[in-house]
């Protein structure tokens, strides 16, 4: 019997013993030349440093990105006494979201459900016009990858230097370098996860106790973990996130079509590749010289000339590099470009090559983003300023007094979203003979007047009394009016008041 014959008889029965609830504990060793390999081993990829207007975005966005997340949390907005002036806040303790003007309270999520709506719209719509812009430029993973082989450039040096410096024997020049590069590495993860939780404290107050071991146990805790995924992703698994971990690779090929613009080899116009010889003739052949440094250059290691692939991040530096190499050789650039599908089609047809970006999915990506933002500003620039919430006992329904009169509680709750103090006088409309009472408070005529500081809740314990000889009734709607004694402004309760049992 030959070894593969004996590894399918293993197989076979390992399959059987299980489906039987039989555990295989200790199967016979299998030859390793015939073992399926269910995992390959990642092969680092080294990129190399190319130039060119595509480089020359992704160096703007990538410190316009970091830039923004690093210092934001230094930024300050006034917001009057005893109010955070973080511009940007989570305030898990005070029960707030802050971003500069906007102060989003917890009863105000849908603000947040919202934004992110948009994010996934404006995404889906960027991804039908161009393709994976996102994965390219603005994606963390990206970003923050292109960071690290920055500072591993600087140290190591560019791609055959650090291809060398991989296949060289252990020295002491070769310890510092690569303890040095994992020096600035963390260095850039503690600092990724101390960002991260400037958000959700104050940034000078909490800056200094994390040195000192004064900060929050949980500041600690997700500091430690965005530093341990920074330095990971970026540093050690970097393509195989966006191949392997991130769904959006396999989700944005629905999104697009043939008149996306892409990051495309022209084919049309590349082949019949090959090596050219300075002086030799161009006459039936294409332009492409197989150099690979569109290879070289890309940082998740595939060959554009290839076609679309899952691995792409149209990050476009294969275009620079190839433009490089046109003009060197004295052809014009945009042999790798932005492109589509169908003009590769159009320019073997004869037809001269366009750009549609008004199409069905774009228009309808285009107008749904459209709606959701007018709705979302809608929302925000006229949210009322003053949140009511009535809450009625409902353990006894209600109570029957010695002259026959009926007693409701409620607990009346106002929310104040301004940061200055506020009068408003509450009132109970819908029925009349209805006499208001509230602990700790004074109601004259039938009218209560509270005080709510600035970013507050007032919680009042308030008694309805229906006097007797009212017809009884199961229930009665009534309403809770609350206005602001200063500007007008006016918010409805609806409510019920029960008479009897079962209602």
């Amino acid at each position: 019997m030959t070894q593969l014959d004996l590894k399918l008889a293993q197989e076979k029965t390992a399959v059987a013993q299980a489906a039987d609830g039989v555990a295989v504990i200790d199967a016979a060793p299998v030859n390793s030349a015939v073992a399926r390999q269910l995992y390959k081993k990642r092969e680092p990829i080294y990129p190399k440093l190319v130039h060119g207007k595509f480089r020359v975005l992704k160096w703007f966005l990538l410190f316009a990105t970091l830039g923004v997340y690093y210092l934001l949390p230094w930024v300050r907005w006034q917001r009057g006494p005893g109010e955070p002036d973080q511009a940007v806040l989570v305030d898990f303790a005070g029960g707030r979201f802050y971003f500069f003007f906007i102060e989003i309270w917890p009863s105000e999520l849908y603000y947040v459900t919202g934004l992110l709506i948009l994010a996934a719209v404006g995404l889906f719509l960027a991804t039908a016009l161009f393709g994976r812009v996102w994965c390219g430029y603005a994606c963390p993973q990206t970003v923050w990858t292109d960071l690290y082989i920055a500072a591993e450039r600087l140290i190591e040096g560019d791609r055959n230097q650090r291809m060398r410096l991989a296949k060289a024997p252990w020295t002491f020049g070769k310890v510092l370098k690569k303890s040095s590069k994992h020096a600035i590495w963390l260095a850039i993860a503690a600092a990724t996860g101390g960002a991260w939780v400037l958000y959700f404290h104050d940034a000078p107050t909490l800056v200094p106790t994390l040195f000192t071991g004064d900060a929050p146990a949980s500041a600690y805790l997700f500091m430690g973990i965005l530093t341990f995924t920074t330095y990971m992703l970026a540093g050690s698994m970097r393509e195989q996130v966006c191949t392997y971990m991130c769904p959006w690779p396999r989700i944005q090929a629905a999104l697009t079509d043939e008149e996306t613009l892409q990051v495309t080899y022209k084919r049309d116009r590349g082949e019949p590749r090959g090596p050219h010889k300075k002086g030799d003739p161009w006459d039936g052949r294409g332009d492409c010289i197989d150099c690979k440094a569109c290879v070289a250059a890309c940082p998740m290691g595939i060959d554009i000339r290839d076609g679309a692939q899952l691995e792409c991040i149209n990050c476009a530096l294969c275009i620079d590099a190839c433009n490089d190499i046109m003009s060197r050789i004295d052809r014009p650039k945009g042999l790798i470009a932005y492109d589509t599908d169908k003009n590769m089609i159009r320019r073997t047809q004869g037809d001269a090559p366009k750009v549609r970006l008004l199409r069905s999915r774009t228009v309808f990506y285009g107008v749904v983003f459209a709606v959701v933002s007018v709705v979302m500003l809608t929302a925000l620039t006229t949210r009322a300023t003053v949140e009511v919430n009535v809450l009625r006992d409902r353990t006894p329904p209600f109570v029957q007094l010695s002259d026959g009169s009926i007693r409701n509680a409620y607990t009346l709750k106002i929310l104040n979203k301004a940061n200055v103090e506020r009068e408003f006088a509450v009132t109970i409309d819908g029925a009349q003979d209805i006499r208001m009472e509230a602990v700790g408070e004074t109601v004259a005529a039938n009218e209560m007047r509270v005080l709510v500081r600035g970013d507050d809740v007032r919680s009042i314990r308030v008694f309805a009394t229906m006097l007797g000889g009212v017809e009884r009734r199961a229930s009665t709607p009534l309403t809770f009016v609350i206005r602001d004694t200063a500007s007008g402004e006016q918010t409805d309760n609806p409510t019920v008041f029960l008479m009897e049992r079962g209602s």
